[in-house]
């Protein structure tokens, strides 16, 4: 548990390759239909440590991937969420993900199943900054990246007693061994570099 204030560029490898003692046991996604049952590190408490907790992922829309997390780093910027703001707790938060696509969406074209891949944040790709190169000033930035749920306000993720989670914390939520991301905020990378060490370049 670190304050608030304290800076924090901790390269993490993330619930299996990391591997204390309670991160060992069955990490691997069970599939029930269209979601996906995963395990995460939840924040409940603003002064409350992450606990890992079986959470299920709603299905994926047209333009969404699944991305296996393979390595995540954990930045200053993960710990805003203990302050007030947009995003309400409990919440999954992680915004330096880097993994391997397990599953993608229909209307997804330049992103394929087993690719390696980093996350960064994500944009709408048709407001006037993103077509102008500048996605860090999306006019849809805060509600895509900072408020824990989809576009349109819905909930991504549920714990195991069907109560919502706030997710998709800078397009990704990659403190899980699964996230939802976009193609927009899903970078290919070459499969010969260190995956679990990529996380941060996002």
């Amino acid at each position: 548990q670190a304050s608030s204030k304290q800076p924090l560029c901790t390269v993490l490898t993330c619930l299996r390759l990391s591997a204390p003692p309670f991160y060992a046991n069955a990490l691997v996604a069970r599939r029930v239909g269209d979601m996906t049952k995963t395990t995460a590190a939840v924040l409940r408490s603003p002064i409350g440590k992450y606990q890992l907790e079986q959470v299920t992922l709603r299905e994926l829309r047209d333009d969404e991937l699944l991305v296996l997390i393979e390595g995540c780093g954990f930045c200053h910027t993960d710990m805003l969420v203990r302050d007030p703001g947009p995003a309400k707790l409990p919440i999954i938060t992680g915004h330096e993900g880097s993994g391997v696509v397990e599953v993608v969406g229909s209307s997804v074209t330049r992103v394929r199943v087993g690719d390696h891949v980093v996350l960064t944040f994500d944009s709408c790709g048709a407001c006037h900054s993103c077509h102008k190169g500048r996605k860090a000033y999306c006019q849809h930035f805060m509600a895509r990246n900072m408020s824990g749920r989809s576009l349109d306000g819905s909930q991504v993720a549920v714990d195991e007693n069907g109560e919502p989670l706030g997710a998709r914390w800078f397009g990704q939520s990659a403190f899980a061994r699964h996230a939802i991301t976009t193609e927009r905020n899903t970078v290919v990378v070459d499969k010969s570099l260190p995956l679990q060490m990529l996380g941060p370049l996002g």
